[in-house]
């Protein structure tokens, strides 16, 4: 399945001064299939190594990280002769060998001839905890995510539609209603499938929503086992309930994270490390509150008061235990945490793209979803499930720090009306920070 991230990976292959390449991102998001991919595509041939599986070479880095030596071990190891600029080396779950991540500052100070790309799933998560010495300013990084939402049109075969939505956005020019009722249909089940690499085949396989769903409890089965190997047992328990707890802080009309929510009594300091693995694992999002919308908005947030959407909105609308029929659907205005799973949604869009994630909330209620920073300016953006749109804080928000327009995403079709430019959901990833 075609990936965007692609074109980034060629872009580090020849660009001058390149370093080795760390590429995050958390499991099942496409990491080791990606890189296999670009490897088969960009050079002559490639060396795989599993760092998590195979203790025969994760031990050889115990001893001497001398990169010419590791190029040696490595071509006996695989009898594949190691070519700079014709062979890539690939590290994969590089968080399970702290030396591994060490050797990648050797290579890039002794042996930069060499193209090496190491994968990591918890890395965030094992460099937290065990204190790796990270070979800051030796390694390039890249964060690999679920698909989005156009990725997911290329992988359904409507790469047709996914151009006409780009080129309607930057037209501001409202699309046929015959593609717009396609695409919001196509959105409907992408909020049922999500990005996952093996949902979203899945789905091609067989198109079914109910396999779909076993598809993503195994994946949700293997983030627990990690939560389980990365974290000491009383920590896991923390984590894992965090976690759970999701569905729960995003159904609240209050959508400040609440740690009461997870546990009678809990605090910052009972579970505010749990928050922050699940964040370093890559599989929670957090949005910070900002006080106000002036430049720059991280200036000015408010670090005790987030809210934390899951990084996969197929997966909300499994583990939330959502009708399936409820999203396909598409009547019931009213069905407040349906507009929710659009909200993780657009997070998840927003991150994609490389915005940092902000909501805004004043002293009373007025509160708006996200705030972004586009072309230099604040932008506030506010979220609509349906396509009743009326809301009195966007208002309040731009008439408050002057902007110069908002931006609302509904299941409206494009358009601009006083100061107020109107997004479909399905072209969310469109928007770009710059």
């Amino acid at each position: 399945m075609k990936r965007r991230i692609i074109d980034q990976l060629i872009q580090w292959k020849n660009k001058p001064g390149r370093m080795p390449l760390i590429l995050n991102g958390a499991r099942q998001v496409g990491k080791t299939y990606i890189l296999k991919e670009f490897a088969s595509a960009h050079f002559n041939q490639f060396v795989y190594i599993n760092l998590e599986t195979n203790s025969r070479i994760n031990s050889y880095f115990d001893g001497d990280i001398n990169p010419i030596h590791i190029v040696q071990y490595l071509e006996s190891y695989s009898d594949i002769r190691i070519i700079p600029g014709l062979t890539l080396i690939i590290l994969d779950e590089i968080q399970s060998c702290s030396r591994a991540l060490l050797s990648l500052k050797a290579f890039c100070e002794e042996a930069s001839q060499y193209h090496i790309v190491a994968a990591g799933s918890l890395l965030g998560v094992a460099v937290n905890r065990e204190k790796y010495s990270f070979p800051v300013g030796k390694v390039d990084e890249l964060s690999m995510f679920p698909m989005d939402f156009e990725e997911f049109l290329w992988a359904m075969k409507h790469t047709t539609l996914s151009q006409e939505i780009l080129n309607h956005f930057n037209q501001n020019k409202p699309l046929p209603t015959a593609l717009h009722n396609e695409a919001l249909e196509l959105y409907n089940r992408f909020l049922i499938v999500g990005g996952m690499p093996a949902a979203v085949k899945e789905f091609i396989d067989t198109d079914s929503f109910l396999t779909v769903k076993d598809v993503q409890g195994r994946i949700l089965n293997e983030y627990i086992a990690d939560m389980a190997k990365y974290a000491n047992p009383a920590t896991a328990v923390k984590i894992r309930a965090c976690y759970n707890s999701i569905p729960a802080q995003l159904a609240k009309e209050n959508v400040k994270f609440q740690y009461k929510t997870v546990q009678r009594g809990g605090t910052a300091t009972i579970f505010g490390e749990s928050i922050e693995w699940l964040v370093y694992a890559g599989i929670a999002l957090k949005c910070q509150k900002t006080k106000h919308g002036f430049m720059p908005v991280s200036a000015y947030t408010d670090l005790s008061d987030f809210k934390l959407y899951m990084s996969d909105a197929g997966m909300l609308t499994m583990k939330s235990g959502m009708a399936t029929q409820t999203i396909l659907s598409s009547i019931e205005e009213n069905n407040m945490f349906l507009g929710m799973i659009s909200e993780n949604y657009v997070a998840q869009a927003l991150v994609c793209n490389g915005f940092p994630l902000f909501y805004w909330k004043n002293e009373n209620t007025a509160k708006l979803d996200f705030v972004l920073q586009i072309a230099g300016e604040v932008i506030p953006v506010e979220v609509k499930k349906g396509k009743r749109t009326k809301s009195a804080s966007l208002n309040m928000f731009m008439k408050q720090y002057n902007c110069r327009y908002a931006i609302r995403i509904s299941g409206k079709n494009f358009g601009f009306e006083n100061h107020i430019r109107s997004v479909p959901l399905y072209a969310v990833w469109c928007l770009q920070p710059e």
